[in-house]
């Protein structure tokens, strides 16, 4: 016969499983909450009881063990660029002459075409090689190459 904390901790092995395809140790926070309710169930305390391990175990593994785990497990490099800060020092090829005095110039830069300014203030001829300096809004500041 299966007793109460038998299912408590099928349920909450069944949550660990589920974390590994869900990011954030919300999941995991919920199987710890199965495991005290399991271990409320095993020591015979009633129902009420072990919900109430449930909900203490889960926030206690949520406020308090899943920070440290997230800190440690889910670090962002600083150096990791991304969006358009990804494109500052990439090379681009001018398709469009930048000119300040005309008003012209774009620039393709991986394979996205951009307004373009020149940081020099010079004139840079089409097919010209370029460096992406910084980006403001819809416009990327170059230097020749």
């Amino acid at each position: 016969m299966v007793s109460a904390w038998h299912l408590w901790v099928i349920v909450g092995i069944l949550l660990f499983i589920a974390e590994i395809f869900t990011p954030g140790f919300v999941l995991a926070s919920f199987g710890i909450g199965c495991l005290f309710s399991a271990l409320a169930a095993g020591i015979g305390f009633s129902l009420k009881m072990q919900i109430l391990g449930f909900i203490v175990g889960t926030l206690v593994a949520y406020f308090t063990v899943r920070p440290i785990f997230t800190r440690y497990c889910y670090k962002s490099s600083p150096d990791v660029k991304t969006n358009v800060d990804a494109l500052i020092g990439k090379i681009g090829r001018v398709t469009e002459t930048i000119s300040l005095e005309v008003g012209t110039g774009r620039v393709l830069v991986g394979g996205d075409d951009w307004k373009a300014v020149s940081v020099e203030n010079t004139i840079i001829p089409e097919r010209s090689p370029v460096e992406v300096v910084r980006v403001q809004g819809t416009t990327v500041y170059v230097r020749p190459v």
